[in-house]
């Protein structure tokens, strides 16, 4: 069943639970992580941000809107950090069901204005719309865009951007990087600003850099009302390190032979992810 995020992260929000976010960037890690989800009976978002949908290519939306159709799965499919509006328009375009318009290093103002201008176009297609405000950080070149310093999200802000805005989710600055966190470098996160951001906004809070953190502190943050979290990095680095075993045989040169392994290796991550933010049967209350 395909919904938008906003119908999506209503009953997350209303059940504390948080629904994962995967970003796919090939067609096998699209059928690994829907039959993970399947298995664990949990909501999904298939996250595509703009480099990975430059390289899949807009073709393989409609076969994951099929997929989305086909399951009895609530299914969102979610652009990833779009950095302007024609990318936006262009996800809407080809079926997208939900987009992020990042503004987050814009001066603030500037990033109401764009998140408005968005709205607008989106909801008049039932399309929901995903704000940001404060900055990520990024931890190597290769994760999603970032800062190199964390810019926490004010509460007072906040507050604001969500009325003058109108977006149906809100991505909150608590202390996450994009990417694998390097050895020696551990993260904590600000939970007294997200109890803080939660009790004085409704809609539902998005956690991003959700890969390689602590579990207790996801966790928690879950509890105290995350409603979506994106995890990219994991289940990569799951079916490329898996890969990389596989092909020590140089033999193999199928697909059909390489890949299943791999595929298993990143749906053990995707499982640990659903469990753990309580994502778990939660499709039975759509």
């Amino acid at each position: 069943m395909l919904l938008n995020m906003a119908d999506l992260l209503a009953v997350a929000n209303k059940n504390y639970f948080a629904v994962p976010a995967f970003n796919i960037s090939d067609y096998s890690m699209l059928n690994g992580i829907f039959e993970a989800s399947e298995e664990k009976n949990a909501p999904l978002i298939i996250a595509i941000h703009p480099d990975e949908l430059k390289f899949i290519g807009v073709e393989m939306v409609k076969a994951i809107i099929e997929k989305a159709y086909k399951t009895k799965l609530p299914v969102c499919i979610h652009l990833d950090h779009g950095a302007d509006f024609n990318q936006v328009i262009i996800a809407i375009q080809n079926g997208f069901t939900s987009v992020m318009i990042d503004g987050s290093a814009l001066p603030f103002e500037e990033n109401i204005a764009i998140c408005k201008k968005v709205v607008e176009a989106a909801h008049a297609v039932n399309v929901s719309v995903e704000g940001e405000l404060g900055t990520i950080g990024s931890t190597d070149a290769q994760a999603e865009q970032g800062m190199n310093k964390i810019i926490y999200t004010n509460p007072a802000d906040a507050v604001k951007f969500v009325r003058e805005t109108g977006i149906d989710s809100l991505a909150i600055a608590i202390g996450t990087s994009h990417g694998l966190y390097p050895k020696g470098m551990k993260p904590e996160l600000k939970l007294d600003l997200l109890k803080e951001i939660k009790s004085i906004i409704s809609i539902p809070l998005v956690l991003h850099g959700g890969s390689n953190n602590r579990d207790d502190e996801i966790r928690e943050a879950v509890n105290l009302g995350i409603n979506k979290i994106n995890i990219s990095s994991d289940i990569k680095a799951a079916y490329f390190m898996k890969m990389r075993e596989v092909l020590n045989d140089l033999s193999l040169r199928e697909p059909n032979v390489i890949q299943p392994s791999c595929i298993a290796a990143m749906k053990e991550v995707a499982y640990q992810k659903i469990d753990l933010f309580l994502a778990t049967g939660k499709a039975s209350l759509y």
